[in-house]
């Protein structure tokens, strides 16, 4: 990322400190979004941007493992000399983040280009299903994915302070948080998970086998990469190497989006009683399904 747009990040952030809790965030066809960050004119624009075949697109619901994603494709690219300075010096350009001369300006950058997004699955451009673009989605399952967002909501000044972990926990419930329910991005993806432009992975997949991980996502985008590359990348990639290699590159941000990364920090926070009803919402919106198979909610959540 570029110092300018480091500096406007840091700009909006210090902006947000003075602002009311309640200004924080808005709310765009029934989904809560951060005023700051993503506000209506961002979100109108995106409605209309043109995808390409050959773009990189990577969508995560919030705190699933989206930036460390992102530095692992980053790498994939750079090990198959796919070197677009005007992606890799910046954040990769989240769309709802992007005011609508960024997005016009993206029009000027060459393929491939690397995009993301934390939109539901029904709010992202439908250029992108047009034209086929392949998509990487990260997942992670419900419980450590709402103790990371209660953690970043806290640090991070564009949203709202939680006022305490019960009431952010019946916030999440509810689907209202910024970018909306978890359950409602899930049974969207679901839709499409035999979709062959379309490829999900999960957090806990890549903790267990980062290697395998990286080897499925490089042939996904259709990048060859040698066994001796793919184990440079995984150990390159590890959370907390990527996290201390982030540092100059996120400036403040940086310990706010690396946080733990970890598997389990559920059970420190859940009461037995909300660990239950998780238990039995998962049970009634995602059991049965591919994706809530891939998730290994067992596994991972009881």
């Amino acid at each position: 990322m570029n110092a300018d747009i480091r500096l406007e990040i840091e700009a909006k952030l210090e902006r947000a400190k003075q602002m009311k809790e309640e200004e924080k965030v808005f709310r765009y066809n029934g989904i809560l979004y951060p005023t700051l960050m993503s506000p209506e004119e961002n979100l109108k624009a995106s409605e209309s941007f043109e995808a390409r075949p050959d773009d990189i697109v990577l969508v995560a619901y919030p705190k699933c493992g989206f930036n460390w994603m992102v530095g692992v494709i980053l790498k994939i690219m750079a090990a198959v000399k796919v070197e677009n300075k005007e992606v890799q010096d910046r954040l990769v350009p989240l769309l709802e983040f992007l005011n609508p001369g960024a997005q016009k300006s993206l029009s000027e950058v060459p393929s491939p280009r690397l995009l993301g997004t934390h939109m539901h699955p029904d709010n992202i451009p439908p250029s992108f299903a047009a034209q086929k673009t392949k998509i990487l989605v990260i997942f992670r399952n419900p419980k450590d994915t709402m103790v990371s967002y209660y953690h970043f909501t806290n640090s991070n000044p564009v949203l709202p302070t939680a006022e305490s972990w019960d009431k952010f926990y019946e916030e999440f419930m509810r689907g209202d948080v910024c970018l909306g329910s978890y359950f409602d991005h899930a049974l969207a993806w679901e839709k499409r998970m035999d979709d062959p432009n379309v490829m999900i992975v999960t957090f806990e997949e890549m903790k267990r086998d980062l290697t395998e991980g990286i080897r499925r996502i490089s042939n996904f985008f259709g990048f060859t990469l040698s066994e001796e590359q793919v184990q440079t990348i995984s150990q390159e990639s590890m959370f907390t190497t990527m996290k201390d290699g982030n540092k100059d590159k996120y400036g403040k941000m940086g310990n706010v989006i690396f946080r733990k990364g970890e598997v389990g920090d559920w059970k420190n926070h859940f009461s037995e009683s909300q660990s239950q009803e998780m238990d039995v919402e998962f049970e009634k919106r995602l059991a049965g399904t591919k994706l809530g198979a891939l998730l290994k909610y067992d596994t991972y959540c009881k």
